[in-house]
């Protein structure tokens, strides 16, 4: 038996659909059939008797009506102090309506002039015909914090939850919102500073009990601004899409393309195939195909979803969810592509040599079938000699294929030499309840490889295909380091006893070298930790600057439409340069291609942070129960107010303060990255060995205290540290590393230091 909606939801309903407004369409809206409709023609009468609807006809509504959400301008306050406002919606022939505004306690102070969203009420007053609810002012950014709420004899505080801001907030009794002591809390400020310095606020929205582990990854939403509910529009046009047939479509069902993901992978968004080349002007070659699902051909340009996914601009991945860039009706389902079921793509067909170097291609918009959704493990597995029930069918004639293909396009990498970094990815393993099980590092597979190899390829064919049509797209970029960071680089090689020759233009294969120089040493993790952070942070541009990293001077992000707004784009690209649509890129697309590059490149820095933040919470839930604990690690930055450790075990990184480290004065080099004792010449220097202790871990702002208790292998001089600094004196060995390291710090911050900028032409 349906629901029967209620008043306000079906006056929302006839405000969103003003065509829709039959008794069949609101009776259809909400699923209502039957003798149901009774009571749904129930409760229309009773609107219509309290003046909110008037039946026109066969449908309800009026245009000389306000809907009940509205823009409105606040008027100055009249003689006796009420706040009257304008509606901005009126669009009647008779007399315009005369709106008051009714401020709830917990409401921010109007003034004449401010702009605000307001639901409407219908009332028979004398001096008004509707009464003015705010929803929000328009216009205005209040300052939020996302914190914990204390209570007091007259409101309370709330503590923020962000480690980089200690400023509590005071919240009035008539601003709480109800909230309990010790909950976490949205609230927005909500007055100048008192004399207590600290800021007011009211909540506005109560988000439940902090400790809990779901509550990680949704404090870094909330922190981040990350959008996490679909607006009802955004939900209706995909909730109305249908599964695409095979209408101006190349038909590649027959082809066996596999999606490789891992084994929890939400969505499918790609999909390969590869097979010895049969044209004989190309012995030992190989035809790779690439499909990628069709978004465009579901989330068009200008639509509800269309804007919604330009805002979030990607999706943002969490241990324990995922906040999607589209609905899950298209981002599960419609466009992913699910084994054995039919479903549009955008596919590339590639040539290479038995070099692995690409020597033609060309795209379709198709209609595919995968025969089978696999993992990379269970691939690997089947590879490696141990196939299942799943891959042994699959491995003579695809698997295989894709490893052959794989082969040669190692050939050609090796060549072209990308940066070539060894930084292993960490894996955060939670329980049912969101509780972490454990903290392990990612297995690298050569499946893994292969599947990048093979995106890589596709992207650049992309790009290649659009400069050839002259067609306007977002590039991928990611530009050479600057010189400073390269000087930094370079200080810390040569301190391992290593080198990253100047006076060349720099190359990725001499960073390789140096990496490859430093593999298997102590060293090894410091310098790719160094190098990683020597270089520039990719981001979209509509010109193309080249891709550094991947030593490559064309390259596009084509491969994952369903979870970044830069491929949709790509793709959208294509469909116009092929003529294979009317949904390819606007004339207004194109017009704000670089503010749309601009604005991704910030969402996707946003959700890095907010993944990186929310992994420093997991980090320290886990650690909190092994405060006191002593762990080995190296130091991975330094400033002025401590010292930053990698922990070996776990990745987590903490901070050893300054005023724990001694009673000495410590002065801070900058641009030699250390910290050296006044008195007894001790040096922290960035890559250094250490073993610290856990002091403190806390799992609401993802901090971690540690203090220093060796360095270099050796105890810290007497008089040095806390608790671990009087264990002993330093050994000689430990004076000779220190003092090596002086000397290589004194050297470097003699050095003179040149700034290069680049110039775009």
């Amino acid at each position: 038996m349906a629901r029967i909606p209620t008043k306000a939801e079906i006056l929302d309903w006839i405000s969103a659909h003003p065509t829709q407004t039959s008794k069949r369409d609101i009776a259809k809206a909400f699923g209502i059939k039957g003798a149901e409709r009774i009571d749904l023609k129930r409760v229309l009468k009773e609107l219509e008797a309290e003046g909110n609807l008037e039946k026109r006809k066969r449908s309800y509504g009026d245009p000389d009506r306000l809907p009940p959400v509205s823009i409105l301008v606040v008027k100055a306050p009249d003689d006796n102090g009420d706040l009257f406002a304008q509606p901005l919606e009126w669009h009647g022939e008779g007399i315009e309506p005369i709106v008051m505004v009714i401020p709830r306690a917990t409401d921010p102070a109007l003034g004449e002039g401010d702009r605000i969203l307001a639901r409407l009420t219908v009332v028979h007053e004398e001096d008004h015909n509707y009464e003015a609810r705010l929803i929000r002012r328009i216009g205005t950014n209040p300052k939020r914090i996302l914190g914990i709420y204390r209570k007091g004899s007259e409101g309370g505080r709330i503590v923020p939850i962000d480690k980089a801001n200690s400023a509590e907030w005071i919240v009035p009794e008539a601003n709480t919102h109800g909230a309990k002591d010790g909950e976490l809390v949205e609230a927005e400020q909500a007055g100048p500073k008192g004399r207590l310095g600290l800021a007011k606020a009211r909540i506005v929205e109560r988000l439940g009990d902090p400790t809990a582990p779901k509550a990680v990854s949704l404090i870094a939403i909330y922190q981040h601004g990350i959008p996490d509910h679909f607006p009802d529009k955004v939900v209706e046009e995909a909730d109305a899409a249908k599964p695409m047939g095979l209408k101006g479509r190349e038909d590649l069902r027959e082809l066996p393309l596999i999606t490789i993901d891992p084994s929890d992978a939400r969505d499918h968004d790609d999909a390969c195939f590869a097979h010895a080349d049969d044209d004989p002007k190309n012995p030992g070659g190989h035809v790779i195909w690439v499909a990628i699902a069709d978004v465009a051909a579901y989330v068009t340009p200008g639509s509800a979803l269309d804007r919604e996914a330009r805002k979030r601009g990607n999706s943002s991945y969490f241990p324990d969810r995922v906040v999607p860039m589209l609905p899950d009706r298209l981002s599960g389902d419609l466009c992913s592509l699910h084994e054995g079921v039919p479903r549009p793509c955008l596919a590339v067909r590639m040539q290479i040599d038995a070099e692995g170097n690409k020597i033609d291609h060309r795209f379709v918009r198709g209609l595919m079938k995968s025969p089978a959704s696999l993992a990379y493990e269970e691939v690997q597995a089947a590879m490696d000699g141990t196939p299942s029930a799943r891959t042994e069918p699959l491995l003579e004639d695809v698997i295989k294929p894709l490893y052959a293909a794989y082969a040669a396009l190692k050939t050609a990498r090796g060549v072209r030499q990308p940066l070539d970094l060894d930084l292993p990815e960490r894996k955060i393993v939670l329980d049912d309840k969101g509780k972490v099980l454990s903290v392990n590092f990612r297995e690298r597979l050569e499946a893994h490889k292969l599947i990048e190899e093979f995106m890589i390829l596709a992207n650049v064919a992309a790009a290649e295909t659009l400069i050839k049509k002259r067609q306007p797209l977002l590039f991928r970029v990611h530009e050479e380091p600057n010189q400073d960071k390269l000087d930094a680089l370079r200080e810390t090689a040569r301190a391992a006893g290593l080198n990253l020759a100047k006076g060349q233009v720099l190359q990725t294969r001499h960073l390789n070298a140096l990496l490859n120089a430093a593999a298997g040493t102590d060293d090894a993790e410091l310098i790719n930790i160094t190098t990683l952070r020597s270089m520039q942070q990719a981001y979209y541009h509509p010109e193309n600057f080249g891709h550094f990293g991947l030593a490559l001077r064309n390259y596009a992000h084509f491969t994952s439409p369903i979870r970044r707004y830069s491929d949709l784009i790509v793709h959208r690209a294509l469909i116009s340069a092929h003529g294979w649509g009317k949904d390819g890129l606007s004339p207004e697309e194109v017009e704000r291609l670089e503010d749309t590059a601009t604005h991704i490149s910030a969402t996707e820095r946003r959700s890095m942070l907010a993944e990186r933040d929310t992994t420093d919470r997991y980090l320290a839930s886990y650690l909190s129960e092994r405060v006191g604990n002593e762990f080995t690690g190296r130091i991975s930055g330094i400033a002025r107010f401590g010292a930053f450790v990698k922990l070996d075990e776990t990745g987590a990184d903490g901070l050893v303060p300054i005023r724990s480290i001694g009673r000495e004065f410590f002065h801070f080099d900058a641009q030699a990255g250390t910290l050296m004792g006044s008195n007894s010449g001790m040096l922290i220097a960035i890559g250094m060995r250490v073993t610290v202790r856990l002091v403190q871990a806390a799992p609401i702002t993802g901090g971690l205290e540690l203090e220093l208790l060796a360095l270099e292998e050796a105890d810290l001089p007497s008089g040095n540290g806390g608790s671990g600094g009087g264990k002993g004196r330093r050994s000689p060995a430990g004076r000779t590393v220190v003092r090596r390291k002086a000397a290589k710090a004194k050297h470097k911050a003699a050095k003179d230091k040149r700034k290069v900028v680049r110039t775009r032409k």
